[in-house]
Order: C-alpha cells, then sequence, then structure tokens
C-alpha cells in the first residue's frame, strides 16, 4: 500500500535550540515519589509541542491539501460508520483471523521492512493490502477501520517518519477501504452467501472494488508528494515506477485471494500469511537487485547497469543488421552551479536533468549516468539523423528546465537557462563496439565543448584500414 515517503531533512524539521541555561546543582532524587523535571525534559516538551510540529514548515500549498484532504476522510469516516449495521459474532471471528494474520506478517519481516523503507525515496509500496483489502470486501466498517488502526499502530514503530505524514498515510489507508468496501456492497453480490452464484459478476466486483481501493491512495498519496516537490514533479516520482504499481496489483490480488479463503476455508488464511512472509522477502531482493544497477542520486541506471542493458542492446543490433545510437551529454558549467548555489542545489539539477531524459526518451532507451555531470542515452533502432533531432531534442528540453532548489543559506531560488554539450555516435557508422562507441561520443563532446558549448556535435567517420597481412578490417 503506498505511503508517503519521508522528506529530505531540513534545519526547519528541528526543535529549536535552546538557550543557554546555567545547569542547576546536582541533586537527590525525591523520596516522596514526586519527579525530577531536567532540561532535557523540557526541551523534548517542546519538540511535541504543536507549535514545534515539522507539519508547519512544509509549503502552504502542502498544509492545506493535506488538512483538507484529511477533513473530507473524516465525514466519510463518520457517515460510513453511522450507516453500518453492528459487527455480529462471525465478523469478529473474521477480524480476529485477520488481525493474527497481519500482526504475523508485520512482525515477521519487521526488519525487512525497514530496510525497503530506508532505501525506497519515492513511494513505498507496503504489501498489508492483502489484510486490509480483503477486510474490506468481507467485514463491516466497523471492524475494517479496526484493522487498519491495529495494522498502522504496530507499523508506527516501523516508519519513524514525521507524524504528519504517517497520520495522513493512516487516513488514506482509511478512506481507501471505506470506499472499496461500499464499492463492492453497490456491484458485487448480495452478501457473502450468495458469492459464487455468478462468477464473472463476483470477479468484476472485486476488481472494481480493487480499483477504488488503489484509485484513492494514488490520489491521496499523489496529491500530497506532487504538491511537497522541491522541483518539478514526474510521473515516476509521483505514482511510482512500473514495477511498483506491478507490485501493488499483485497484493491487491492476493486480498481478493485472501477474502475469498476467509469466507470459504478460514484456517487456510493462515497460508496467505506465509505466502506474505515469503513475497515481503523477495520485494526485497528485487529492491537490492536494482539498487545495484541504480545511481543513488538520479534513479538512473549507474555505469554497470547501463553497461549491461547496453551490451545486450548492441548485441541485438548486431546480429539483426540494425543501426543503434549513443548519446553523450555534459551540462555546461556544472562547477558553477555547485561553486554558487552549493552542492545540494547540483544534487537537484541532476536529478531533475535525469527526469527530464526520462520524459523526452523512449521506453525502449536506455538512459543512465556516466559519472559527474554526464549522461548517456542508448536509442536502439536509431539511425544518424533520428539520432540527431533526439539530441536537439534532449538539449531544448533540459534548456527549458526551471529547477527550485536551494542557495548556500538554504533559501528558495530558481536555477533556469542551463545548456548541454551533446556528442552522438551511431553504430556501426561511427563505432563497432561499446567502448569504441563510447570513445567516439566522448570525442564528439569535447567538439562541442571547444565550438562554444551549447550544441550538438555527431562523432567522427571511423576510418577502416585493410590489414597488410590477411586483409582483416581494423578501426
Amino acid at each position: 500500500m503506498p505511503s508517503v515517503p519521508p522528506r529530505r531533512p531540513s534545519t526547519s524539521d528541528r526543535p529549536a535550540p535552546r538557550p543557554d541555561l546555567p545547569h542547576p546543582p546536582a541533586t537527590t532524587p525525591p523520596v516522596d515519589g514526586g519527579t525530577r523535571s531536567t532540561d532535557d525534559d523540557r526541551a523534548n516538551a517542546r519538540a511535541y509541542h504543536p507549535r514545534s510540529w515539522a507539519l508547519w514548515h512544509r509549503p502552504r500549498r502542502v498544509i492545506v491539501f493535506l488538512l483538507v484532504m484529511e477533513a473530507l476522510a473524516l465525514a466519510v469516516f463518520a457517515v460510513a460508520l453511522w450507516h453500518s449495521p453492528l459487527p455480529g459474532t462471525g465478523d469478529w471471528l473474521r477480524f480476529a483471523i485477520l488481525a493474527v494474520g497481519a500482526t504475523a506478517h508485520i512482525q515477521l519481516t519487521q526488519r525487512q521492512e525497514e530496510r525497503r523503507r530506508n532505501r525506497t525515496r519515492t513511494v513505498l509500496i507496503d504489501l498489508t493490502a492483502v489484510w486490509t483489502f480483503s477486510a474490506a470486501v468481507v467485514l463491516p466498517i466497523p471492524l475494517t477501520l479496526l484493522l487498519v488502526a491495529l495494522i498502522r499502530v504496530q507499523h508506527w514503530f516501523i516508519a519513524r517518519r514525521p507524524a504528519h505524514n504517517f497520520v495522513f498515510s493512516s487516513i488514506t489507508h482509511g478512506v481507501s477501504v471505506v470506499l472499496a468496501h461500499l464499492t463492492f456492497e453497490a456491484v458485487g453480490p448480495d452478501g457473502w452467501g450468495a458469492f459464487g452464484t455468478d462468477p464473472i459478476q463476483d470477479f468484476a466486483a472485486l476488481v472494481v472494488a480493487g480499483v477504488v481501493f488503489e484509485a484513492v491512495q494514488i490520489g491521496y498519496v499523489s496529491g500530497i508528494l506532487a504538491l511537497g516537490a522541491t522541483s518539478t514533479p514526474t510521473v515516476r516520482n509521483v505514482l511510482g515506477n512500473k514495477a511498483d504499481n506491478l507490485l501493488e496489483a499483485i497484493t491487491i490480488g492476493l486480498g481478493a485471494v485472501t477474502a475469498i479463503l476467509l469466507v470459504t476455508v478460514p484456517p487456510a488464511v493462515a497460508i496467505m500469511a506465509v505466502v506474505t512472509v515469503v513475497f515481503n522477502r523477495l520485494a526485497e531482493l528485487d529492491q537490492l537487485q536494482d539498487d545495484v544497477r541504480t545511481d543513488p542520486k538520479t534513479g538512473t541506471l549507474n555505469m554497470r547497469g547501463w553497461t549491461e542493458l547496453a551490451e545486450r542492446a548492441l548485441g541485438r543490433a548486431s546480429k539483426s543488421d540494425d543501426e543503434l545510437a549513443l548519446l553523450m551529454i555534459d551540462l555546461d558549467h556544472f562547477k558553477w552551479i555547485n561553486d554558487t548555489f552549493g552542492h545540494p542545489a547540483g544534487d537537484d539539477v541532476l536529478r531533475v536533468v535525469a527526469q527530464a531524459l526520462g520524459e523526452v526518451t523512449r521506453p525502449t532507451d536506455v538512459v543512465g549516468r556516466f559519472g559527474g555531470e554526464e549522461f548517456l542515452v542508448l536509442l536502439p533502432d536509431t539511425d544518424q539523423a533520428a539520432a540527431d533531432a533526439a539530441a536537439e531534442r534532449v538539449r531544448r528540453a533540459i534548456a527549458a528546465l526551471r529547477i527550485v532548489t536551494t542557495d548556500k543559506r538554504g533559501g528558495q531560488t530558481i536555477i533556469a537557462g542551463r545548456t548541454t554539450s551533446i556528442g552522438v555516435a551511431v553504430y556501426p557508422r561511427h563505432a563497432d563496439t561499446l567502448n569504441t562507441l563510447l570513445q567516439a561520443a566522448d570525442a564528439a563532446v569535447y567538439e562541442a565543448k571547444e565550438k562554444g558549448r551549447n550544441q550538438v556535435r555527431m562523432a567522427a567517420e571511423r576510418r577502416i584500414h585493410t590489414g597488410s597481412n590477411n586483409g582483416a578490417d581494423r578501426q
């Protein structure tokens, strides 16, 4: 289930430093059962005072969106609870089964979940939809919300995020289960006793309820992420990548299976507890594999990951006798950004440029960070003319960026009008291996720099020499 990730810590999130005060003389603990107040106790109390909450340091638009959406959620809860029937004995038994399964899942995967949260910088799928979605379509609303509360209380000790983020995520989970419940009641069978009499309708009802369940969370979480972004939000940052959304869909599907088992064979829900533990481990392994191939600053492929995919693409091109192009993109005067605004601003520029590259390239193109301020884009099935046009499109897109960041003093500033020098090399016209393709594109970048920067240069034609001994061609 998506959760709002913690934003990058800033000095405004820390409690204000207390003034230097003379230390009181040492005293012995009172013997009458009273308590002793210390400076640290008072500092901790100030940190939890409403005026010190990190919420008030967020942008005004974020605060307004958060409070409005939470108010709407509370109204939904009130109306739904008012019209919901009281739970029966069977409902409480099913609730107990789901509660035990969810608790076992959370406690057995606590360390894994902590590691996943520490590595995730965008949307996090926490896999508890297996339990909350099944509750939404089986249990009455009061018990469904009670199960969500039970799960969220346990997650409080794992999430370690600002309280307002955690509360907002919890309310999001609550709204999603309530609306999914109402949707399933509206389009599904007349009670679970009739489930299975019309399999197509029942399946469609589960699908529609799952879509509503996910759509509500996307609306809440993506809204807060988009409004709170320090730079132009992208689809990947707001909605997560394809793997994130596939994981969420699978989790909701497992929730539907859990609901059916809960109604038909309740003891079999124990199997789902085992499945979720294994699935959580697989999700962590997948994330670890992704981390090995991903550049942490930009979210693009690092050289290891990029080289693996580039070699495969080059192998396919050589077998099918297709052309393939490489763009080497160098940000002009990047050192000036670091010197003028500070290295955090430079990191923001790199991240936003990487996002722009993801938007102006095709899904089949391979984007990676070469190092420093250089990026690589491999373009399969691309000839010289198309590669030149793609490079110009990239150059214009980067020049049009307006990057919201901070200066050396922490004040907000905008970096715009940045230029790039781009070198283009095409296989097999300019090189016939990945290394020589990189060398050709690198030489073209240097030529672009020497000609005044902010331009695209094509690599020089490679010279083919005929060997004097065996007639073999060599570059």
